[in-house]
């Protein structure tokens, strides 16, 4: 939209020619040009709602595995697929396919050519959100047990380590930057109008031992349940392959991006495990 083409919403009669004047010619600049305040403002509010549905996949997520939210509650009433167990890997194949296809730097560069290098990272949080919200919705449940720990302390303790598996996860994201994992940070630059430099590569918290903390969260999360059902395992197997057929790509990438810098630390770091 040019600047000439912009109209006020207002009501005119209300308001003199000096501070219709004064609103409109502030308006218009901000509409000018690629970096423009409108485009900045939608790009910012893109992340924040790309963030929101981020967070709500990985909370339906920990939910359905929490046993709060039930596995399936996307689907209608005689919807369902014949064979579950094939139908759930397919959907667990498909999402970790989308995951780490999305996290290569060829794509990356593709998709900035269609949109904002600044709403990169929110597109992968969104579909990332999308996606699991989608692949708990419609988890199919499959009947069997694979084990079953009574309720009691032995319980109690599995869910404290369950707990502390998805805790791991969101600590370990505020130990490198949270806001910058999760597209905030970009979309934020970006409307200020300031420049948005690669952030150092650091080593501490929990990152001095492990290299991977996040998915050693999701890992504990996946499998720390007292009452593993043949619904939830399929989930945590799928999960289990994606994370290491995933960190390979990962590690591939950033020994391209980081060099010696990397192989060094991977040598005095655990890929999912602490080394000390």
């Amino acid at each position: 939209m040019s600047p000439a083409a912009f109209t006020l919403p207002l009501p005119v009669f209300l308001l003199g020619q000096w501070e219709l004047r004064a609103i409109r010619d502030k308006l218009t600049s901000g509409l000018s040009g690629e970096g423009s305040f409108m485009k900045r403002s939608i790009v910012l509010l893109y992340g924040i709602v790309s963030y929101l549905v981020g967070v709500a996949g990985l909370v339906a997520i920990i939910a359905s595995l929490a046993q709060i939210l039930p596995f399936g509650f996307l689907w209608r009433e005689g919807a369902f697929p014949e064979n579950p167990m094939l139908w759930n890997t397919l959907l667990v194949t498909v999402w970790g396919i989308i995951h780490s296809g999305m996290a290569r730097p060829g794509f990356k560069t593709a998709i900035t050519r269609l949109i904002p290098v600044a709403a990169e990272r929110s597109t992968y949080v969104l579909v990332s959100g999308v996606t699991s919200i989608l692949l708990t919705g419609f988890w199919m449940t499959v009947p069997g047990q694979v084990w079953h720990v009574q309720t009691g302390i032995p319980a109690n303790i599995i869910w404290a380590v369950f707990v502390f598996g998805w805790a791991f996860l969101l600590a370990s994201t505020f130990a490198i930057n949270h806001f910058d994992l999760f597209g905030l940070r970009q979309v934020h630059l970006h409307f200020r109008n300031q420049p948005n430099p690669p952030l150092p590569f650091v080593k501490r918290a929990m990152y001095a031992y492990i290299r991977h903390p996040i998915q050693t969260g999701v890992l504990i999360g996946v499998w720390a349940t007292p009452s593993m059902t043949m619904t939830q395992i399929v989930l945590s197997v799928g999960f289990t392959v994606y994370i290491f057929i995933g960190l390979w790509f990962e590690e591939r990438d950033l020994i391209a991006e980081h060099g010696d810098a990397y192989r060094a630390y991977r040598m005095e770091t655990g890929k999912v495990l602490p080394k000390f």
